[in-house]
């Protein structure tokens, strides 16, 4: 979700705590990633930043940046028509992924019409670089392109196997955005994302052209819905890219991931279980004069997890 920068309350503490954040039921997660005319911004502390859960400012329990842990998986749709594309990131992943720092993690999943983990979360990042190359080539994961159920297995892997791991979490997928899904709607997808403090990029290549809504009058059949990951991107405070330079693309997809802020506060007293709630941050006064340009993307919301 993106919006314009304003003038709210933050609360003050320092400015950069040590990565110690473990997710849990009493905390919601929040990465924001801000960029000011499209270019990163790098240089904001914990008191440049208001978070609203349903309308009332939080006071944060954590704030991280540089010194924060990544952990990316790589989710590769390896369809016929990506192969070239995908041979082409391969070629570059080195460089891409060396901008990765010590602790930063990275997972490679495919799919097609099922998934298949290729490489669990390594911190070698040159082994990491040489993999998805292999990968390519190494699983059949069958015909077909079921993009919203290799996201939900790629946020339960992400979820089971980070389980109590600080650091941000990104699921990076590359694709077509060409699929039908069966009985699989977004929000169940976003739902899973939340659930594993995931957030989803995106890098579309070829046609990249994002999935209009029915029009007005005409049945759209629930249980066969269009790929959207732009959508789910959007939702969950990632960003979706069109590109069909999926080297260079990588490279900006991991700086990007590699920027982005990482703010948690306790869920608020009261919420009932299952309820969904609305997130919203904006940046302090003092923020705003300096990046008066200044937009946000971070999920759009959770829901309160059961007692």
């Amino acid at each position: 979700m993106t919006f314009a920068t304003g003038p709210l309350r933050a609360a003050d503490s320092p400015n950069d705590e040590t990565p110690t954040f473990r997710s849990g039921v009493e905390d919601v997660r929040v990465d924001v990633r801000v960029t000011d005319d499209g270019k990163l911004v790098n240089d904001l502390s914990r008191s440049d930043f208001a978070v609203f859960d349903n309308g009332l400012v939080q006071d944060l329990s954590y704030f991280g940046h540089d010194r924060e842990p990544v952990s990316i998986l790589l989710l590769l749709d390896v369809s016929g028509s990506m192969q070239p594309r995908l041979q082409e990131l391969a070629a570059r992943a080195r460089e891409a992924l060396n901008l990765l720092r010590p602790g930063d993690q990275v997972g490679i999943m495919v799919f097609g019409k099922r998934t298949a983990i290729h490489q669990g979360f390594f911190d070698n990042i040159g082994e990491s670089a040489r993999q998805i190359g292999l990968a390519l080539r190494s699983h059949d994961v069958g015909a077909g392109t079921s993009i919203n159920s290799a996201v939900v297995d790629a946020a339960e892997y992400m979820k089971t196997h980070l389980q109590g791991s600080p650091g941000r979490r990104a699921i990076l997928i590359v694709t077509d955005d060409l699929g039908i899904n069966y009985r699989l709607p977004d929000q169940k997808v976003i739902r899973a994302l939340e659930s594993a403090d995931a957030v989803l990029d995106a890098i579309v290549t070829g046609r990249a052209i994002r999935p209009a809504p029915p029009a007005p009058g005409h049945y759209a059949n629930p249980d066969f819905t269009p790929a959207d990951v732009f959508l789910l991107a959007e939702k969950t405070g990632g960003q979706a890219i069109r590109s069909d330079r999926t080297g260079d693309s990588l490279r900006e997809m991991i700086e990007s991931i590699r920027a982005r802020y990482s703010l948690s506060y306790h869920v608020p007293g009261g919420a009932p279980s299952g309820s969904f709630r609305k997130i919203e941050v904006q940046l302090s006064m003092l923020a705003r004069k300096r990046y008066p340009n200044a937009l946000l993307q971070y999920r759009t919301g959770y829901y309160v997890p059961g007692s």
